[in-house]
């Protein structure tokens, strides 16, 4: 079974340098914007809770902030350290509450595959290629927030605020309710199953 081992103490809220961690093999989808707000789709090679490397069509600059939704992982956000043939090398600015959550799926991640590992959700996760939405809460309350993660029977996005679980919304043209917070913002389970027709908008 894979575990991180980190080399070296880190600083919280800094980036970890390149060999803090061992990158381990994955292969995960997301979409990720530049400093200049272009968005791109991109491709999750390898990656550690210190670094990630990128396939990505999109070419910043050495140093240029990145951030970036990957699915299973939400949002990630760094500064690129290395440019390579269809991608780049980001070091991972985080608290190292976030890079201990970070460590925690990586090794889950890398794991399953070997201990025949369930889906933790009824649906398979699609990637949103369109990403930002509107949040209605049911007070009458609207709040812009950004697709993170999606299936077809809920979402998970990246929003300041907690309306407490079980609270119900509508997101976008979707409806349904709030069923978990996390670190970046909360998870939604939609009252209908939705189709692929039916989320094709943001896909």
């Amino acid at each position: 079974m894979y575990s991180f081992q980190t080399q070296q103490a880190a600083r919280p809220n800094a980036p970890i340098e390149q060999r803090a961690y061992q990158r381990v093999s994955v292969s995960l989808q997301g979409r990720l914007m530049l400093s200049n707000y272009d968005e791109y789709v991109c491709a999750v090679i390898d990656m550690s809770p210190g670094d990630v490397r990128f396939a990505c069509a999109g070419v910043p600059r050495t140093g240029e902030r990145v951030i970036a939704y990957i699915e299973h992982l939400g949002r990630v956000e760094g500064n690129v350290i290395k440019l390579s043939e269809g991608g780049f090398v980001m070091s991972i600015v985080a608290t190292e509450r976030k890079r201990e959550k970070l460590a925690a799926q990586l090794t889950w991640i890398a794991n399953k595959h070997e201990l025949s590992l369930p889906e933790d959700r009824r649906h398979d996760r699609l990637t949103p290629r369109s990403t930002l939405i509107e949040l209605l809460i049911e007070d009458g309350r609207r709040y812009p927030c950004r697709l993170m993660d999606l299936s077809l029977s809920g979402a998970a996005i990246d929003i300041d605020i907690r309306p407490p679980i079980g609270t119900k919304i509508t997101l976008g043209s979707m409806s349904g309710r709030v069923v978990r917070h996390f670190l970046e913002g909360v998870a939604i389970e939609f009252t209908v199953l939705q189709t692929r027709e039916s989320l094709a908008e943001f896909l």
